[in-house]
């Protein structure tokens, strides 16, 4: 009979655990999330890299329950190639049109769990007016405490390609530019 009753209490104890975990907030720190992209040049004639340097967002993560969702905001008027002139090029209205679409967002769910951690994010992409899934694999992806900030961090590095024909990006199309894009995304998220 104590038996029964401590298995039945350990039972009630561990079901009110698991009914009182609650996913956490990690707020994205701008000054280690950095989307960056790779993109063709004249039909192969070279490649071009460049980041986005100011971004917002959050990550809520829930490891016991393994899931979790995942919204960016991007300035997309801190595009960096590395070159001023192609800068000013990409912020036109040629090509991203950052005084009519200042922002870029994305909003994706943690996917594909192995051993307690998401590899992938599925997700919708909007840039320039325009909204299409665009899924990202998580290469890697850890939690644990930054001890100079003494508070717990999440990071991952992430990849994704694109088409930005699909939106509206298609300048240098008639050049021979491929329109694909691969994204590569290094992103770390502050515990609330």
């Amino acid at each position: 009979m104590t038996m029964v009753r401590t298995a039945l209490l350990g039972a009630a104890l561990l079901s009110a655990a698991i009914a009182t975990a609650t996913p956490a907030t990690y707020t994205l720190d701008p000054g280690h999330t950095y989307p960056s992209f790779e993109a063709d040049h004249f039909g192969g004639l070279s490649v071009w890299r460049g980041k986005f340097r100011s971004t917002s967002g959050e990550v809520v993560f829930d490891k016991d329950a393994q899931k979790g969702e995942v919204t960016v905001t991007i300035d997309a008027a801190t595009i960096d190639f590395g070159h001023d002139k192609m800068n000013e090029h990409a912020k036109s209205a040629e090509m991203f049109d950052v005084v009519k679409f200042p922002t870029a967002t994305y909003a994706g769910t943690l996917a594909a769990f192995k051993d307690g951690k998401p590899t992938e994010v599925h997700g919708n992409l909007t840039m320039h007016g325009v909204t299409k899934p665009v899924n990202l694999k998580i290469n890697k992806f850890l939690c644990k405490v930054n001890p100079m900030l003494g508070k717990e961090v999440c990071g991952a590095d992430a990849e994704g390609t694109l088409n930005r024909a699909d939106f509206g990006v298609s300048y240098g199309q008639a050049y021979g530019f491929d329109m694909a894009v691969t994204l590569r995304i290094q992103v770390e998220g502050i515990k609330q």
